[in-house]
């Protein structure tokens, strides 16, 4: 494709008509600041970012995204990528950019006999759950159902069925993708093999995935799920317990735990709402009776303020987040990677989630280990597989306390701080605003250099920038 030329300002100021030498090239949408539902696009989950793009090219499909991506390399125009546009730092927008936004594109298709379904780049946990579980069968998938299938599969892929199923990545069999270069590759074990390595936790770095193909597995519909809460009061010997149960349960128990402020939700009762409280979120991926079975050793704790725990539909239990966690709303967050829950862990743990800041923030802490654990760390762009848990400390405040957001950003950064000494590196889809240094520390040594090697061989130039940036080699770049 050969683009007339075109005058691209680096500030709003004077930039109009900027998509006309893409429209004659382009199928979708072609949304520009002067026109009307600009404000609207260029939104994302989290509405504490801002920013001001020059041009939201609305991919329709395949084509839309190979044009785009041409328009930007041959005008030097600096571009990011919007899937579900659920990642807390806003890389699916940039100021004066071109967004490339692949949100339109949700096809699906399942092959129940093969098991297994295709997504679209566009996709949402929720396409994944709804089209899969029709079938009674399920892919591991984020805890909020309208997170980007894209971003999460990308960066690794935590999950309520990781112990069962593996991470997200575990499942995947191929991707569609457009490189920095604007052509069409398949990336798969047999095709691409590398580039298939690297897509498999090296997030965004290596080309747009148009589509993802992932196995599936037997599952549900129903399945034994819910939420146990006690008392904060409760939360040191809650973390002891899981500390001790996890080590042991089987690999069919997924559990989370969270420490925060009783939301006013319909399922927990009026006299806890905003009552600080600890709470263990299980999903059992097998039969209910054997999953009552296999929690016993929970019951074992104090009777809690609030149990839910029972068969459910899957497709529910996969929105129990969504209304604490929905569009527009502000959110920071930082992350560790952690061994073991020590007592010295905890403790910090039940110290900072004392002090928190916003009656929306919340401190999840998934446990890792079980199927996700025995795959081979040098098999996937995935490091630190022998980790233990997964903390993420989620800062959380309504756009009308937007002078507050200082506070709550500092609640996050000391509780980091506190919690530094134990880290055992990052989870890269919970990066924030981390610094580049930061970044290397969701790699191993190893892994770090076979992806900037990787880098530099399909985006030398740095194009897919807008990140948690891996850059090229410096070797050879």
């Amino acid at each position: 494709m050969n683009f007339p030329a075109v005058s691209f300002g680096r500030t709003l100021g004077g930039m109009t008509n900027i998509g006309t030498p893409l429209a004659p090239h382009f199928a979708g949408r072609l949304i520009q600041p002067d026109d009307a539902g600009y404000d609207a696009a260029r939104q994302i989950w989290n509405g504490h970012i801002q920013r001001y793009p020059a041009l939201i090219a609305r991919c329709s499909g395949v084509a839309d995204v190979i044009a785009a991506v041409r328009f930007c390399r041959e005008h030097d125009l600096p571009a990011s990528v919007r899937g579900g546009a659920h990642a807390v730092a806003g890389h699916a927008v940039r100021d004066g950019g071109v967004v490339i936004d692949l949100s339109p594109m949700t096809g699906t298709r399942v092959d129940p006999l093969a098991r297994t379904i295709q997504l679209e780049g566009g996709c949402t946990n929720a396409h994944l759950d709804r089209e899969s579980q029709a079938f009674g069968l399920a892919a591991t998938g984020g805890i909020v159902s309208h997170t980007g299938i894209g971003g999460l599969t990308l960066g690794g892929g935590l999950g309520h069925l990781m112990r069962k199923f593996g991470l997200a990545i575990d499942a995947l069999r191929s991707c569609d993708v457009v490189t920095a270069d604007g052509e069409f590759a398949v990336a798969s074990a047999h095709d691409n093999p590398e580039l298939f390595w690297g897509l498999r936790g090296g997030g965004g770095n290596f080309g747009i995935v148009t589509s993802f193909t992932f196995d599936l597995q037997p599952l549900g519909p129903t399945v034994l799920a819910g939420m146990l809460a006690w008392p904060m009061n409760d939360a040191v010997r809650v973390l002891r317990c899981l500390r001790e149960f996890i080590v042991t349960a089987p690999d069919e128990v997924g559990v989370m735990a969270n420490l925060r402020l009783a939301p006013p939700l319909p399922v927990v009762p009026e006299s806890l709402w905003g009552k600080p409280i600890v709470a263990l979120v299980a999903t059992y991926a097998g039969s209910a009776r054997e999953g009552h079975k296999a929690l016993a050793p929970l019951r074992e704790l104090p009777a809690p303020a609030l149990d839910t725990v029972q068969p459910k539909p899957y497709v529910a239990h996969q929105k129990m987040f969504d209304p604490l966690y929905p569009h527009g709303r502000h959110y920071y967050w930082k992350s560790h990677k952690l061994g073991p829950l020590s007592d010295e862990i905890i403790d910090v743990v039940v110290d900072h989630a004392a002090r928190v800041t916003s009656p929306l923030s919340a401190v999840p802490i998934f446990s890792l280990g079980g199927a996700m654990a025995r795959v081979p760390e040098d098999a996937t762009a995935f490091p630190y597989r022998d980790a233990s848990h997964d903390i993420n400390i989620v800062a959380s405040w309504l756009p009308s306390e937007a002078g507050d957001a200082d506070r709550h950003i500092e609640w996050v950064r000391e509780f980091f701080r506190a919690l530094e000494p134990y880290s055992r590196g990052v989870y890269v889809n919970f990066t924030s605003d981390d610094a580049s240094d930061r970044v290397q520390t969701a790699y191993s040594e190893s892994q770090w250099a076979r992806l900037t090697a990787l880098k530099s061989t399909y985006d030398p130039s740095n194009f897919f920038r807008m990140n948690a940036n891996i850059p090229p080699s410096p070797v050879t770049r």
